[in-house]
């Protein structure tokens, strides 16, 4: 089997370095590019599939060579804000523009980052009973945490939200004596 992959792969590299040396020096400078993401993919793609690299990492990654067509994208955006009925940043410096929706967007954001998380969520989140004591809230935030810290597969949202949790008992929890 190895054999025949080996030979199916001498034939690929002959026939491709005898079309190369056809090309004028343009087209291999584009044939190089296109060669290079082509095979920067096809490496991207076995790494995903063999689990050395996370998805959304290779998405990124892929969105990488798309950067160039950004400034020219750019243009298009006050179209795009214009559709959609969005105010952009250049209104906010206009007198009399009022901006009512960014107020109450940035006061959402800045209740979710605060950790105002209550008793009862805090519960529901490490699995316990608002009595539970120090060592089962310790005992049930280790269980959890093992199993949705970023390194073992979770991400970084459920274990801010089990450290949160398990801050929020402790500090309703009475000190053991």
């Amino acid at each position: 089997m190895h054999w025949i992959l080996g030979i199916a792969l001498t034939i690929a590299v002959f026939v491709i370095l005898k079309q190369w040396g056809a090309l004028s020096a343009a087209k291999k400078k584009e044939a190089a590019w296109k060669a290079a993401l082509v095979i920067g993919g096809a490496l991207l793609l076995f790494m995903v599939l063999t689990g050395r690299v996370h998805v959304l990492t290779a998405a990124v990654a892929a969105l990488l060579p798309l950067l160039r067509k950004l400034p020219v994208l750019l243009k298009f955006w006050p179209m795009v804000q214009r559709m959609t009925g969005q105010k952009g940043a250049d209104s906010d410096a206009q007198p009399g523009s009022q901006n009512h929706g960014d107020d109450a967007g940035s006061a959402g954001r800045s209740a979710a980052s605060t950790g105002s998380m209550g008793l009862n969520e805090a519960c529901d989140t490490l699995g316990v009973k608002p009595s539970a004591s120090r060592e089962e809230i310790i005992a049930a935030h280790r269980r959890l945490i093992q199993k949705m810290h970023p390194d073992r597969g979770g991400n970084d949202y459920l274990a801010a939200k089990i450290n949160e949790a398990k801050s929020v008992l402790l500090k309703h929890c009475q000190p053991d004596e």
